[in-house]
């Protein structure tokens, strides 16, 4: 007599706990008189015992997670444990990753000791004692949990539009440990960021970041097109802002770089110039990830290519600059071990330019104090309000253009 669905349930929910605690040699004794009693085969009823009353997670589209759960009838509600972080404290840190333009977990945790302090003195923050003890006792990890849903909505892109140098790249030596001391401030990397829009034909705007090796330290400079002449009145407006002295320069083999201009520059600077190995792009490691994560972030990715654009751009660098380099902690990469095809990561704890700067030997007690000083007269939360202003400004300007390029198509008749 064959059993009905209701049964066989019922044989499987009397049996699933009995043949997850079992030994080998148990299930397959089990799993005989299951098979016996129900019809179902070996694999199938292997499957339905193993898998009752356990939670499954399934990955959806746009990041969507999905739980399944089987339901037992002589299962108890499971206890939830109570919450440690409430919704005003996840709100809190909330406030304090947008604020820091929405770093990770690890780096916005590393800054919240000296972020929070130096807020609340500034009553831009205000937390009572238990929300405060909270916040600063929240994890990392916590952190991304908290996040976790707001982070799926910022996704970005990246385009490139490097050129190759010319033979002249051959006359400028590829960076070597021995021509560099990567742990002194003063040895930069330098690329340029595209703002084509899409579109890489007519002339359009660029911006020159440099960034410093050792401290992270970075400056960016908005330029009217790949021009040489613009790009070195940047770099030398870039080196007079740098807390430390321009000792090299390293740059990919792009055609704006690899010139004698730069190269006759250098020289005459007693500059260290050298390039980095054609195609290998992790070369410029420290400057590519720049261009992302301070650049585009900034900047976006649309077309500008109008002298007002440009001057926009430039004055929000010269805010934003300060934002990233004295508030905004990013790690570096210490150690690197393969185990087979896994390689494992090791990296120190986030910290600003400005600490790294700070803590180096290499760097003069009154260039620290100097440091300390503006450290001391600047506010985040003014300067990320200030910034977001200078976004909104710019982002008029790119809206204006567009708008007079329209009405200029619709007069001459292109568009009906």
């Amino acid at each position: 007599m064959r059993l009905s669905m209701g049964s066989r349930r019922e044989v499987i929910v009397g049996s699933a706990d009995e043949y997850r605690k079992a030994s080998k040699k148990e299930k397959g004794q089990i799993l005989d008189r299951i098979t016996v009693i129900t019809g179902y085969n070996r694999d199938y009823a292997s499957h339905l015992l193993s898998l009752f009353g356990k939670r499954i997670y399934l990955d959806g589209k746009r990041g969507a997670r999905f739980i399944l759960e089987a339901d037992r009838k002589d299962s108890k509600t499971r206890r939830k444990r109570k919450r440690t972080y409430d919704r005003e404290v996840a709100d809190a840190v909330a406030t304090l990753w947008k604020m820091m333009d929405y770093i990770c977990g690890k780096r916005l945790a590393a800054a919240i000791p000296w972020l929070v302090p130096k807020l609340e003195a500034t009553k831009d923050l205000s937390l009572s004692d238990e929300q405060r003890h909270k916040v600063m006792s929240v994890s990392a990890a916590t952190i991304d949990r908290m996040l976790a849903d707001r982070k799926r909505r910022l996704r970005l892109k990246e385009r490139s539009s490097t050129k190759p140098g010319t033979l002249l790249k051959h006359k400028i030596p590829i960076r070597t440990f021995a021509d560099w001391d990567e742990n002194k401030p003063g040895f930069v990397e330098i690329d340029l960021v595209s703002h084509e829009g899409g579109c890489s034909s007519g002339e359009f705007a660029y911006t020159l970041d440099v960034t410093d090796v050792a401290s992270g330290w970075t400056e960016l400079r908005a330029v009217r097109n790949r021009a040489r002449i613009w790009t070195m009145e940047a770099l030398k407006a870039i080196r007079s802002r740098l807390p430390f002295p321009l000792s090299g320069i390293d740059s990919d083999n792009d055609s704006t770089f690899i010139n004698h201009h730069l190269q006759k520059y250098c020289e005459d600077e007693r500059i260290t110039f050298t390039r980095s190995r054609a195609g290998n792009k992790n070369d410029n490691c420290y400057v590519e990830q720049k261009n992302w994560s301070v650049a585009r972030r900034v900047a976006g990715y649309a077309r500008y290519d109008t002298e007002g654009e440009v001057k926009a751009l430039n004055e929000l660098y010269d805010v934003y600059r300060l934002y990233v380099n004295f508030f905004l902690p990013s790690a570096k990469l210490i150690s690197k071990t393969r185990t087979g095809a896994k390689v494992r990561k090791h990296y120190d704890t986030p910290r600003t330019p400005y600490q790294r700067l700070l803590d180096s030997e290499h760097v003069p007690e009154e260039v620290k104090s100097n440091l300390r000083m503006q450290f001391d007269s600047l506010n985040p939360a003014v300067l990320k309000k200030e910034i977001d202003r200078l976004k909104s400004r710019l982002n008029r300007a790119f809206r204006n253009k567009n708008r007079t390029l329209a009405g200029s198509e619709i007069d001459s008749g292109k568009v009906a």
